[in-house]
């Protein structure tokens, strides 16, 4: 019987391992389609991190379970390192993982603020995927890193697929850095205050909100949309990253 982890057992880390082949094909492909080394976050018992190994890049597999290690060890050209992902800094070009289902918001939010990194290909549960790509609309997460990363969702994964089975389906979801951010860095802070009031408001479609939040003119606000291609009665969850942006240069001004 394995021994558990100082850091708790299986429920306690999230622990769902991907036994999926097609998915761990997937995200290899995903992997080699970005460039640079390679950071695996939470890499388990290594059934991706042998696939990364194979792509003649440098891989650094990132366990918080010392039960593991040993395992990873055996796997030959690659970095274990013992950490936590919540710690561990995230200046690699590609993140990819199997994230622990209760861990996913505080991974993201941290994966969305630190700079350093350019693709990320995430294995999260199916529904946090699908609204982060936008699939059915925007989430204030979503909205809020817009301007700088694009979202896709690359499938779903069958809970069948990892042992031990979880409650949920997973989901595919990959972030990739725009190379030229929709918002200037400078303003990140304040743009995501603004977005925030505007997904919070009240009134009569987003143009409405954003003027009784911000006081910016609503004619402005309603001119800034439809240059986008949004109707100024949509909902902020409507609104994909160039609307945003576009309404957010006519609040500022």
């Amino acid at each position: 019987m394995r021994p558990r982890s100082r850091h708790g057992g299986r429920h306690e880390l999230g622990q769902n391992f991907l036994i999926h082949t097609p998915t761990i094909e997937r995200m290899v492909r995903l992997v080699d389609a970005a460039d640079g080394p390679v950071l695996e976050i939470g890499a388990g018992d290594g059934a991706l991190t042998r696939r990364l190994a194979r792509l003649g890049r440098p891989v650094t597999a990132l366990e918080i379970d010392e039960t593991r290690l040993p395992g990873l060890a055996r796997i030959g050209d690659v970095r274990v390192v013992h950490g936590d992902v919540l710690r561990h800094p995230l200046d690699v070009p590609v993140v990819v993982g199997n994230v622990p289902f209760h861990l996913t918001t505080p991974i993201l939010r941290r994966l969305l603020g630190r700079p350093g990194w350019r693709d990320a290909i995430l294995l999260t549960q199916w529904e946090v995927a699908r609204k982060r790509a936008g699939v059915g609309g925007a989430t204030l997460m979503t909205a809020q890193a817009a301007p700088w990363f694009r979202f896709a969702l690359h499938g779903r994964v069958p809970a069948a697929g990892f042992v031990p089975r979880p409650a949920v389906d997973g989901g595919l979801l990959s972030i990739s850095r725009r190379p030229r951010p929709l918002v200037a860095t400078a303003h990140r802070r304040a743009y995501e205050r603004f977005a925030g009031l505007v997904f919070a408001g009240r009134g009569q479609g987003v143009a409405d909100i954003a003027h009784r939040a911000t006081g910016a003119r609503r004619a402005d606000l309603a001119r800034a949309l439809r240059g986008a291609g949004v109707d100024p009665r949509a909902l902020p969850r409507d609104l994909g990253p160039e609307a945003w942006a576009a309404l957010w240069e006519a609040a500022r001004r």
